[in-house]
């Protein structure tokens, strides 16, 4: 072996740990630069509902603070299923994520075999918003309480109305937990969207509504229609003068509704908490809680781990829910 051959392998194992040196900081600048390009945000709703208009809202804004386009894909369809598989046939690379929302939770216990898993198909990264649902009366109802429905149900058990919207949404399964939490009987009438629901309530032909504060404030603010509770376990700051069920008597009633940000599952963790540290200091902004309360909505960032748990309980939830409903699976 030769002088030179010698000194090359002697030289060999430094060159090679300062070749790795070199290569660290450009590796870990490529990762923090995420994201280095526009990124995708499927919703699995048509353009200008509640979650829409959050997810626009928000999308604005980390595209402010990351510096690049963060744009919304509108992929509407049952039980998100189009929306789901769009994402989940995607790269785990932090540029293509979805919202998932409450809905999604009873999905899993409404469809015979859901084609997606909700809690393995995607990796949380926070919550976004929550949305109160309230029970409204016309402006000429009787019933000035939501105590006073209570007794009138409990007075002729099955002889009266309660509209919601599509039998398996939030609303529809707030309407059938209300049964078994209130211990009263009434019939359930679903229609296909909330204005129908609201010209029935005018007309009289149900006695009480449930739907999101959001889709209905409109008609309170006009005195149209009356709210006589809500469903969450406090009061919120859209609906202050709202008693909670619980304040009402019905114990252990709580529904809220949300929506939340998710991930394909595997995607690194690194990007996850870059979106979720964005997020926090975005939903914590004074001007865009603002922005969303007027519209009925509580911004509200979480941890990735109480995400998950929430998922996880809400679909335990309302399993239950719609056994005891007897709603049968599409």
């Amino acid at each position: 072996m030769s002088f030179v051959d010698r000194t090359l392998r002697r030289l060999l194992p430094v060159l090679g740990l300062a070749a790795l040196a070199a290569a660290a900081p450009q590796q870990v600048r490529a990762e923090a630069a995420y994201p280095t390009r526009p990124v995708r945000i499927v919703v699995p709703f048509a353009v200008g509902g509640v979650a829409d208009t959050t997810v626009r809202t928000i999308a604005e804004k980390l595209g402010d603070k990351l510096g690049q386009r963060f744009y919304v894909d509108n992929l509407p369809g049952a039980g998100g299923i189009a929306a789901a598989r769009a994402v989940i046939a995607s790269p785990p690379d932090g540029y293509t994520l979805t919202i998932l929302v409450n809905g999604t939770a009873a999905s899993v216990s409404l469809f015979q075999k859901l084609p997606f898993d909700p809690v393995k198909d995607f990796a949380p990264i926070s919550t976004l918003g929550f949305f109160d649902l309230v029970f409204c009366t016309g402006a000429t109802s009787p019933y000035k309480t939501i105590a006073d429905f209570i007794a009138a149900a409990k007075a002729k058990p099955g002889g009266l109305n309660v509209g919601t919207i599509n039998i398996g949404s939030t609303q529809n399964l707030s309407a059938e937990l209300f049964k078994t939490a209130a211990g009263i009987d009434f019939t359930v009438i679903p229609f296909r969207g909330t204005p129908e629901v609201e010209v029935s309530l005018l007309q009289g032909n149900i006695a009480l509504m449930i739907d999101m504060y959001a889709t209905v404030k409109g008609n309170l603010a006009d005195g149209k229609i009356r709210a006589l509770a809500s469903s969450a376990n406090e009061r919120w700051e859209s609906t202050p003068d709202v008693a909670t069920l619980q304040e009402s008597g019905v114990a252990n009633y709580d529904v809220v509704s949300w929506n939340a940000l998710f991930a394909p599952a595997r995607t690194p963790p690194e990007i996850i908490k870059t979106l979720n540290t964005a997020l926090q200091g975005i939903l914590a902004d004074p001007e865009l809680k603002k922005r969303l309360i007027d519209l009925g909505i509580e911004a509200k960032a979480s941890t990735p781990e109480q995400l998950s748990d929430r998922l996880k309980s809400d679909i335990d939830k309302w399993a239950k829910v719609i056994e005891k409903a007897g709603i049968p699976k599409q």
